[in-house]
C-alpha cells in the first residue's frame, strides 16, 4: 500500500460508481466507530444513573477509547507490518461490534470501561489504515479520501448523539448500544465485500515511524492538534448537559444542528485543501469562539450561533489536520497518521478528564470556557508554523 497522498489531487472529476465503493464502505465503517465512540455523550444521564456513577463520571467512558487508541495508533503498524491492511481493517470492525455489544450488556461501570477499551483500539487502528486504503483504491485523490471519511465521522456525531439521545428516551441507553452493535456488523460485512487486498506499505515498521517522530515540524503540529482536540473535549462528552441548562426541551434538534454544521465543516476544510495554513488556523478559531458562546449563552438564540460555530469549527479538524500531516510527511504517511490520532487520542483522555473534573467541581460553563482557552492556543500555534504546499 503506498498511503503517501499524491499531490496531483485530481478531484475535477467523478470517479466511476465501482471505484467509489470501496471509499463508501470504509466511510460506513468510520461512521460506525465513531458513532460508537460518541454515544455516551448523548446518552449520559441515563447511563450514569444505571450505572450508579456520576455524570461526570460516565463522561469517562469518552476517554477510555481514547486510552486505548493513543496505544495502539502508534504501534498497530510497527506490530503488523507485512499484513494486508483490508485483513487489518475487518479484524477491527468485527472488534468494535464486540465492543459495543459488551456495552450494551454491562451489568456495571467497570465492564463498560473494558468494551471501551476494545472500541478505541478498533477506532484508532482503523483511522490509520483508511485513508492509506482509501488512496489505495483511487490513487491520486487524497482530498476526496480525506473529505469522505471526515464526512463519515461527521455523519456519525449525527448518529451517535441526537439520534442516541432520542434513542435513549425512547427505548433505553443499551438498546441504542444493541443497534449500534448491528449496524458495526453490518459495516465489518461492507468492508469485506467492497474493498480489494492493500498491501502494506514496504516500509512500514519501527524504522519509518522513528524518522517520522524525528521531523520537528511534524511534532510541532501535532502538538497544535493535541491542543484543539483537547478544547473540545473537554465540553463535548457533556454538551446535552450545556443544552439543558439554557434550553432542556431543545436538546435533540440542537444536538442535530451541530452534527449538520460537522458536515459544513468538513466540506469547508475540503475546499481549502490548497490552502492549509488557513484551513488549520480558522478550524481551532471557530471552536474556540462557538465554545466562548455557548458557555456564557443566557438564551436560545445565542445558544445556537454556539452550537453552529462549535460544530462547524470542529469538524474542520480533522479533513485539516489530516491533509497536513501527510504533507509534512508524504513518503512516511502511514506513520504521521498514526501519530495524528495518537495526539488526538491523548487529548480526548486529557480533556474528557479534565471536562470531568471542571464540570462536578465547578460546572459545565466552566469546562466549556477552558476548552475555549485551550483551543485558541491551538489555532495560535498553527499559524506560526508555514503550511504545508502541495506539489503541482
Amino acid at each position: 500500500m503506498t498511503s503517501e497522498p499524491s499531490r496531483t489531487d485530481r478531484d475535477t472529476g467523478p470517479a466511476p460508481s465501482r471505484r467509489l465503493t470501496p471509499l463508501l464502505a470504509l466511510d460506513f465503517g468510520i461512521t460506525m466507530l465513531v458513532a460508537g465512540e460518541f454515544l455516551p455523550a448523548g446518552v449520559l444521564p441515563e447511563m450514569a444513573a444505571d450505572l450508579g456513577v456520576s455524570e461526570g463520571t460516565a463522561g469517562l467512558a469518552v476517554s477510555a477509547t481514547a486510552v486505548a487508541g493513543a496505544i495502539t495508533a502508534p504501534t498497530i503498524a510497527a506490530l503488523l507490518p507485512r499484513m494486508d491492511r483490508r485483513r487489518v481493517l475487518i479484524g477491527l470492525l468485527i472488534a468494535a461490534t464486540l465492543a459495543d455489544l459488551t456495552v450494551a450488556l454491562a451489568p456495571a461501570f467497570w465492564v463498560m470501561v473494558i468494551g471501551r477499551l476494545i472500541l478505541g483500539i478498533a477506532i484508532a487502528g482503523f483511522w490509520t489504515f483508511a485513508f492509506g486504503a482509501g488512496t489505495h483504491a483511487l490513487p491520486g485523490r487524497d482530498r476526496l479520501v480525506s473529505t469522505s471519511l471526515s464526512l463519515g465521522v461527521s455523519l456519525a456525531t449525527i448518529i451517535g448523539v441526537p439520534l442516541a439521545s432520542i434513542g435513549s428516551d425512547a427505548l433505553g441507553w443499551r438498546t441504542v448500544f444493541g443497534i449500534a452493535t448491528l449496524l458495526t456488523a453490518i459495516a465489518a460485512v461492507a468492508v469485506i465485500i467492497a474493498l480489494p487486498a492493500v498491501p502494506a506499505h514496504p516500509s512500514a515498521g519501527w524504522a519509518m515511524m522513528r524518522r517520522a517522530i524525528g521531523n520537528p515540524r511534524l511534532i510541532i503540529g501535532l502538538l497544535c492538534i493535541a491542543a484543539v482536540a483537547m478544547g473540545n473535549f473537554a465540553a463535548y462528552p457533556y454538551i446535552r448537559l450545556v443544552i439543558m441548562n439554557v434550553s432542556p426541551s431543545s436538546a435533540a434538534w440542537l444536538l442535530l444542528v451541530w452534527g449538520l454544521g460537522g458536515l459544513v465543516g468538513n466540506l469547508v476544510a475540503g475546499a481549502l485543501a490548497t490552502r492549509l495554513t488557513i484551513a488549520v488556523v480558522a478550524a481551532p478559531t471557530l471552536l474556540a469562539a462557538g465554545l466562548a458562546t455557548a458557555a456564557s449563552a443566557n438564551g436560545l438564540l445565542q445558544l445556537v450561533i454556539g452550537v453552529v460555530l462549535w460544530g462547524v469549527g470542529f469538524n474542520m479538524v480533522p479533513v485539516a489536520t489530516q491533509l497536513w500531516v501527510t504533507r509534512v510527511e508524504p513518503e512516511r504517511a502511514e506513520s504521521a497518521l498514526g501519530l495524528q490520532v495518537t495526539a488526538f487520542q491523548l487529548a480526548i483522555t486529557a480533556g474528557s478528564a479534565l471536562g470531568g473534573v471542571l464540570v462536578d467541581d465547578h460546572g459545565v460553563t466552566t469546562a466549556l470556557s477552558v476548552g475555549a482557552v485551550v483551543a485558541f492556543a491551538s489555532a495560535v500555534g498553527f499559524a506560526a508554523l508555514r503550511s504545508p504546499r502541495a506539489r503541482a
